[in-house]
């Protein structure tokens, strides 16, 4: 089973980029965030007519996510259902076979004097507890997507230069080390021990695909009982190198399930 995340940055302005990806590489589930669009203006058409079914949450220029798959979806969930904010263009869920996949977009955070940051912290908190309403470490599940936090100083190029970066400050780090300490194996670090790759290239640093100045914000992360189905976990570049590009890449893991 082939399952791959990717911040789009806005869906139908890469929906080329998506068609194409999944022409070539033919993944059995593929985790959108950032679509950046109306659920009525989502281009269905085009992901139907490329094989796939889709699911999807989103508003106008701002979040969104989707899941599209080989499949048809089942056991569907959107947002947190706590009685707070439900958010439910950052968290969409669906099991496939065996396996459940949570696709989420965690919030970015803008800075860290920021009330957003202080949600940031607060939304791991909400998701561990979410995890704990609807699952168990022992459930077939991956947890994906745009995660907005680079857990260590080999995720980022200059790791020395953002400890007051929203997606570096030690205060993130912790909470989402707490959520992943849930129950989670990061799929793509049992593969790729050492730093020097990153899902994510700021559009504002000249040639930084080629000049390696990214970061590792982008993740696959699985129960323990998954972890170990697991035979394979890497970054595809090819979609960052494209003209229009996402400012994020594809990140895929395979699994014997």
């Amino acid at each position: 089973m082939k399952i791959a995340t990717f911040n789009v940055n806005s869906i139908r302005s890469r929906i080329t980029t998506v068609s194409n990806w999944l022409a070539k590489n033919r993944p059995d589930v593929l985790c959108l965030q950032e679509t950046k669009v109306q659920d009525q203006d989502f281009p269905v058409a085009e992901i139907t007519a490329a094989g796939y079914e889709v699911i999807f949450r989103g508003e106008k220029s701002y979040n969104g996510v989707a899941i599209l798959s080989k499949a048809k979806p089942t056991h569907v969930l959107f947002g947190l259902d706590d009685g707070q904010s439900p958010d439910e263009t950052r968290l969409i869920s669906a099991r496939f076979g065996p396996v459940q996949v949570v696709n989420t977009y965690v919030p970015q955070g803008r800075d860290i004097e920021n009330e957003m940051y202080q949600y940031k912290l607060k939304w791991f908190e909400r998701l561990r507890e979410w995890f704990d309403r609807h699952f168990t470490p022992r459930t077939l599940l991956v947890w994906v997507g745009d995660l907005n936090v680079a857990p260590e100083a080999k995720d980022i190029h200059n790791a020395d230069q953002q400890a007051n970066h929203v997606c570096y400050h030690q205060d993130v780090r912790q909470a989402f080390e707490r959520t992943k300490t849930w129950g989670f194996v990061d799929v793509f670090r049992k593969y790729h021990p050492e730093g020097g790759q990153y899902t994510f290239f700021d559009y504002r640093t000249a040639n930084a695909v080629k000049r390696k100045m990214g970061w590792r914000v982008d993740h696959i992360l699985a129960t323990p009982p998954l972890a170990n189905k697991s035979r394979d976990s890497y970054i595809d570049l090819a979609p960052r190198l494209n003209l229009q590009a996402s400012d994020h890449t594809v990140l895929v893991a395979e699994f014997e399930v």
